[in-house]
């Protein structure tokens, strides 16, 4: 029996795609920090500037991420002040996310993190567009090839 030829480290997608993510959010902790949210945190507002007023089932499907990893976020994010968490009117069962005002407000301070991530990628802005797409391509391709 032979063995399967081994395949570099840096020659497997999977590691660069997981590497990669983690240098962004090298990059982006100091500028979450100073705006007083973790790199969670942020996704779950950046969900919710998409649309506001979703439940936390709904924003964990968005992000990929288990509810139980949610709701820690959004209770902080809540105690912070930057969300209400509010029962629906028609279900009680269901507990909806809204913005705040602040946390409405720290939407325009965000526009660095995209800034600092297009400037230290080297990338021109159709290069990270086009690449944005094939990752998101490659994620949809996962997604509908993996049992739930």
């Amino acid at each position: 029996m032979t063995e399967p030829p081994l395949l570099p480290l840096d020659s497997q997608l999977c590691f660069s795609i997981y590497s990669a993510g983690i240098a962004i959010n090298r990059v982006y902790k100091p500028m979450l920090d100073e705006l007083g949210v973790t790199y969670t945190q942020y996704l779950v507002l950046s969900t919710l500037w998409e649309l506001d007023g979703l439940t936390i089932t709904a924003i964990s499907d968005r992000l990929w991420l288990e509810p139980s990893t949610i709701t820690p976020a959004v209770k902080r994010l809540e105690a912070a002040g930057y969300v209400e968490r509010r029962r629906n009117k028609e279900d009680e069962r269901l507990v909806q996310v809204f913005l705040s005002t602040k946390g409405k407000d720290l939407h325009a301070r965000t526009g660095c993190l995209t800034q600092t991530l297009l400037e230290r990628s080297g990338f021109s802005v159709p290069e990270m567009i086009a690449l944005n797409e094939k990752v998101q391509k490659l994620r949809s391709g996962m997604r509908e090839t993996t049992p739930t």
